[in-house]
């Protein structure tokens, strides 16, 4: 579900899972095997994308429905786990937005360093919308992401293209054509710098988030409890099924 592979001194990471790379807890168990794997090896540069028409469309959330609380207690943790292995990576990292990054996958977008995106790609953390909260590392990631815009981003729950996407720190530039070329080139320009001053950078810009990401545990508890509560559950239901009769 993942496929890595080099391109020059650069990593790319591919997530391909289904038609929307949607997020389940072998993606996500496989993506921070990944990265801690590539940290533990010493890579420099990371680029992250999706396979196909989205980056990552967000949570599987048929699995949530017919896992129901005993899959939850899985999920939350494991999407825990990758964001952060995300965002405490501590070579650079670039994520090419090609498609939908939506919820899950519009965090993941915003835990890499930099964040290209195609001119069509809608990226929107819309958690809110389905009716779930976000794990504290999830939150804290966007709201290092997207600073002083957080609360439009996460209480409003909407998805963004192109400029506006810009404007609110989901993104930092538009890139109409050769996208992840523009993602490998910038990863490739990062990784330049010199390594132990990237890290020791990164990590002080970082240290507040990760500080609360650690402290956070005991809200991933009641975060959990309430993704598999059987009102969230029934919420979600309807929220796919809303979906679907969208087509």
């Amino acid at each position: 579900m993942i496929d890595t592979k080099t391109v020059g001194t650069v990593q790319v990471l591919t997530l391909s899972s289904g038609p929307v790379n949607a997020q389940d807890v072998e993606l996500l168990d496989e993506l921070t095997s990944a990265v801690g794997q590539l940290r533990g090896a010493g890579a420099g540069a990371l680029v992250v994308t999706g396979a196909g028409r989205a980056f990552s469309a967000g949570v599987d959330l048929n699995r949530v429905v017919q896992g129901g609380a005993s899959y939850t207690d899985r999920l939350v943790p494991a999407l825990s786990a990758a964001f952060e292995a995300m965002f405490s990576y501590p070579g650079p990292t670039v994520a090419a937005i090609n498609g939908a990054a939506i919820a899950g996958g519009c965090v993941l977008a915003c835990a890499c360093d930099r964040r290209l995106i195609g001119p069509e790609a809608q990226i929107g953390a819309a958690e809110v919308r389905v009716g779930v909260p976000f794990p504290v590392a999830a939150l804290e990631v966007m709201r290092y992401a997207c600073g002083d815009h957080a609360e439009e981003v996460l209480l409003g729950g909407l998805t963004y293209r192109g400029p506006d996407a810009v404007a609110r720190g989901l993104a930092h530039r538009v890139v109409a054509d050769g996208l992840l070329e523009a993602a490998v080139a910038e990863a490739s320009e990062l990784g330049g710098i010199p390594a132990g001053a990237y890290r020791q950078t990164k990590t002080q810009l970082r240290a507040p988030a990760m500080a609360r990401i650690r402290e956070g545990r005991d809200i991933d508890d009641e975060v959990r409890q309430t993704w598999g509560a059987d009102e969230t559950l029934h919420r979600i239901a309807a929220y796919v099924e809303r979906l679907r009769r969208r087509g």
